[in-house]
């Protein structure tokens, strides 16, 4: 067996800048308000406060604490709160009309910061780019600025909650020149769990429905692109849901088949759907096995049954950085719990080669940093008993271990 160390890439971290940060990289037109902006508010996530938040964006600490874990190449999601934001855009909802042009400000901020934070080290660095659904003009003009900039991790595409009645659906052919810039561009789109879901309000019982349903509305996104025909006509689209496992793809695309099938025979059941002209030539399963791939952070086991059906060089790893739910800075053990039975060749391509080949990043360039950080054949292969899976971690796959949950 090959016993040089794995390239470690992770294809789930999250970064951002601090205020005093943003504030620099704001249009000078809004910092007046942002600076009132600033003075009112109030961070809602305790784990950003103390020497925690500064895993954001000290080039030093993050480098640190990657390397400590065997991670080389990370992709960068958005974790801070940009300038006029409640909270981070990954769980926030699209703006509203009158909020539109703050926010736009504020993410325009923010990929700004996010061109010079990769620029520190651009070999391990493949930011992600925010646009915003309300204005799909403007987001084109971002998704150019996202290129311009070497923003290699590519787009993370809005996801539009059913109670945002004021804007486009994805599946809409209105977006048709967002997806065309993208492709044009060759980026990758991206989703994250968190987007998408309808707003519940706050309290123990609206939380509980969002992390009930949070998969689903994350994977809404991926059926309305391949029932819309979106990548019959853009084919060169690469699109990936991040922190989603990948178990259930095989089931959902079992389910999106039949109704293609349905429709092709001209009705499902009681419904008639003869007199309509069906928009895909092929099954979603087709298009999902070219232009589709999913991100499994801090996988289990369970979580990647179904390999065998979407295929090795669609699944990719990641370590949700610096999240607490992440495997830091526990990352061999879960390698150990997870990925020890698995044959070499495909541990390698979900544990990096995956996300080198997706995003760009240069195997040649990073390897001698894997040989000098990354684990071993051995390391991985060594099982990790009960008394050694980590109690102090936040993390889901060490709970499942130890509690099946």
């Amino acid at each position: 067996m090959n016993q040089e160390p794995y390239l470690l890439i992770t294809a789930d971290t999250h970064a951002g800048g601090n205020h005093a940060q943003y504030r620099e990289y704001l249009d000078p037109a809004y910092r007046e308000r942002f600076d009132e902006w600033r003075g009112g508010y109030r961070n809602p996530s305790q784990e950003h406060y103390g020497s925690r938040k500064m895993r954001n964006w000290d080039l030093a600490i993050r480098t640190r604490d990657q390397n400590s874990q065997g991670v080389v190449g990370e992709v960068v999601f958005p974790n801070t709160v940009p300038p006029f934001f409640k909270k981070s855009v990954v769980t926030a909802q699209p703006p509203t009309p009158d909020h539109y042009e703050l926010a736009l400000a504020g993410i325009r901020a923010h990929n700004r910061w996010l061109k010079d934070f990769c620029a520190e080290d651009p070999d391990r660095r493949a930011g992600i780019g925010l646009i915003l659904p309300n204005d799909l003009d403007e987001a084109v003009k971002d998704i150019e600025y996202i290129a311009e900039a070497g923003l290699r991790g590519g787009v993370l595409l809005p996801l539009i909650p059913p109670d945002c009645t004021w804007l486009t659906p994805l599946y809409d052919p209105a977006w048709d020149r967002v997806l065309a810039a993208i492709q044009d561009h060759d980026l990758v789109i991206n989703q994250h769990s968190g987007q998408g879901s309808p707003d519940y309000g706050s309290g123990p019982v609206p939380e509980a429905l969002w992390i009930s349903e949070v998969t689903f509305y994350c994977q809404a996104g991926w059926r309305h692109l391949l029932m819309s025909g979106a990548y019959e006509k853009f084919p060169r689209l690469r699109h990936i849901l991040t922190e989603s496992g990948c178990a259930w793809v095989g089931p959902a695309l079992q389910q999106l088949d039949r109704i293609h099938m349905g429709f092709k025979a001209g009705g499902i059941g009681e419904m008639n759907y003869g007199d309509m002209e069906w928009v895909l030539k092929e099954p979603p399963s087709a298009y999902a096995a070219r232009n589709c791939y999913y991100g499994a952070s801090f996988p289990s086991a369970a979580d990647l049954k179904g390999i065998d059906t979407i295929g090795e060089g669609h699944v990719l790893w990641g370590n949700d950085y610096p999240h607490r739910e992440g495997t830091f800075p526990y990352n061999t053990e879960s390698l150990r719990l997870t990925f020890g039975g698995m044959p070499d060749a495909r541990r390698r391509r979900i544990l990096g080669l995956n996300a080198a080949d997706l995003y760009g990043f240069d195997v040649d360039r990073l390897m001698p940093l894997a040989r000098e950080h990354g684990p071993t054949p051995a390391q991985v292969e060594t099982p990790l008993p009960r008394d050694e899976i980590p109690r102090d971690s936040g993390c889901y796959l060490f709970a499942s271990a130890l509690y099946g949950t």
